[in-house]
């Protein structure tokens, strides 16, 4: 096979013998390393090979023992960061970039929405990225018991469409939740405290199913795209995630089904330091929001915009 030759994510995954599933985590945790030709992803052959060797040495040696130092955001005091940021959308990478190039110190952290504000709320991180859905709206009842008695600034990020993950031509006919009451339905599902699993918990409640009803239920994939990528290769009938991500995985439909906010959450008596103030006006530049919005595909029209504080 030609070195240069361009492989799918489907010929990879056939020649290390694995599921594309696999192939996506892999990439995710920095394992294997691809490109992207549009919206798909793509490897050479030197990628693959390459994971081989290394998958072959790491198994023929003692492994490295790992040092547990409790959190990713351990580092120097001269260098620590000046603002760290938690959250899993690319978006926020691409905001401490630009921060750095501006002199600010950023750092990341890739929390879930939940955990974010969690640590938010104990002065672990500065800022968190959350889009969780109470039943009535997004993020407000979530930062409000998660960070008591600590006025809060909502700062958007987009908008986004959340939705079911189908295989392609949506072979059993799945149009909405009230799908999830059917017994010749099975789904993938995320971790708790993910804005995924909060959204599918609470609308199995509020239509009165039992989840322990729901098969596949227990299965848990750690990202969109592992998710999305197994039910493409047909492990389940759905599963709960954004449209973005849709459009990156063949093999799949997406059901449209609500629009998800996306916001930072920072503590109000940070409002005025330099930091913070870098970050809003960053938001606001229109170079920016044209990057954004050429990037990714989400609804960008409060970018930058104070939504409320709570």
């Amino acid at each position: 096979m030609a070195q240069n030759k361009s492989l799918s994510t489907q010929e990879v995954a056939e020649i290390l013998h694995v599921s594309k599933s696999t192939i996506y985590e892999l990439i995710r945790r920095g394992e294997i390393h691809s490109y992207k030709v549009g919206r798909k992803v793509r490897f050479t052959q030197d990628d693959v090979d390459a994971y081989i060797a290394r998958s072959r040495h790491e198994n023929s040696t003692q492994p490295i023992r790992r040092i547990d130092t409790h959190s990713t955001l351990l580092v120097p005091e001269e260098h620590a960061p000046d603002l760290i940021l938690s959250g899993q959308d690319v978006v926020l990478d691409i905001i401490a970039n630009y921060l750095q190039q501006e002199g600010i110190c950023s750092g990341r952290t890739y929390l879930s929405g939940f955990e974010g504000l969690l640590a938010l709320y104990q002065d672990k991180v500065d800022m968190a990225a959350c889009h969780l859905f109470d039943g009535e709206t997004y993020n407000v009842g979530f930062v409000q018991k998660l960070m008591p008695g600590i006025p809060a600034i909502l700062l958007n990020i987009s908008y986004r469409m959340q939705g079911f993950y189908v295989q392609k031509g949506n072979p059993k006919g799945i149009k909405g939740w009230e799908d999830l009451g059917r017994t010749d339905i099975s789904i993938l599902n995320r971790r708790v405290g993910s804005s995924s699993r909060i959204l599918l918990d609470l609308q199995m409640k509020r239509l009165g199913f039992a989840a322990e009803a729901l098969k596949g239920y227990e299965r848990i994939m750690r990202s969109h795209l592992t998710v999305a990528a197994a039910i493409a290769d047909g492990e389940a009938d759905l599963a709960i995630g954004t449209e973005r991500v849709s459009r990156q995985i063949d093999g799949i439909d997406f059901i449209p089904l609500m629009e998800e906010r996306f916001d930072l959450v920072f503590k109000k008596s940070e409002l005025e330091r330099e930091p913070v103030q870098k970050l809003i006006e960053l938001l606001q530049q229109p170079a920016f929001r044209r990057e954004l919005a050429g990037f990714s595909g989400n609804d960008y029209r409060d970018l930058g915009r104070i939504i409320m504080e709570v």
